[in-house]
């Protein structure tokens, strides 16, 4: 997959909300911790509190109004070709999906095919989309967490790279559980991209290997 590196990875960022991610992806870089470089933080929302961490940083933000491709054919993949054509201005080599209210078409997936992440606030496969802490509670889950993995055109069905778990309280309601699973987020995610750049991140069809990685080693955190 990728080699070992000694630039910084040139990383894009697209993000709809308030970015805690993109922030502890920030924090990671800022710390030594992570040897990348945020080339660009893009959001389909103007308002995203994303944009504004980004300028906080001095990153460079862009605003990518989806209005203009409403009503086309085509309207998901045109604007994926303008997302695209942006990425590629700014030579990115991982794209990260951090609170991304959109879902990327094969225009996207394919030009950035086992180079875009995403995080999800489940232990896939198990509940992809959305709600997916309330559905945890209401199957009487024992576990929860969250899952790192590169991004396809299924929603939230691309190999696993990592994984955290958060056990399930009795007292727990959705919000509680998610502002614990959030916290094991913004640890695997900054981590997961430092495995990429790297280049210690294998796919061979739906699993990811971690190159001289003991057995049983990184390939899941465990927060219980």
């Amino acid at each position: 997959m990728s080699t070992n590196r000694t630039p910084p990875l040139r990383v894009a960022v697209l993000a709809s909300g308030r970015g805690s991610n993109l922030q502890a992806i920030i924090d990671a870089i800022e710390a030594g911790q992570l040897q990348a470089r945020i080339v660009a933080v893009i959001s389909n929302k103007k308002d995203a509190i994303a944009l504004e961490r980004a300028r906080k940083h001095g990153l460079k933000d862009l605003f990518v109004d989806p209005k203009p491709f409403a009503g086309k054919p085509d309207s998901r993949e045109a604007y994926d070709r303008a997302l695209l054509e942006i990425i590629q201005q700014h030579d990115v080599e991982l794209v990260l999906l951090a609170g991304y209210m959109k879902i990327v078409t094969a225009v996207l997936v394919n030009a950035y095919a086992n180079r875009m992440m995403n995080i999800h606030p489940s232990l896939l496969p198990s509940f992809p989309g959305l709600d997916v802490q309330k559905k945890a509670i209401d199957w009487g889950c024992k576990l929860a967490g969250c899952t790192v993995h590169f991004v396809t055109e299924g929603v939230d069905e691309g190999p696993i790279i990592i994984q955290a778990a958060v056990p399930i309280l009795d007292s727990d309601t959705s919000d509680t559980l998610a502002a614990r699973i959030l916290v094991q987020e913004h640890k695997i995610y900054p981590r997961a991209v430092q495995l990429f750049a790297e280049g210690r991140l294998r796919v061979d069809g739906r699993r990811v290997f971690l190159d001289s990685a003991q057995p049983g080693g990184e390939a899941i955190i465990s927060a219980v």
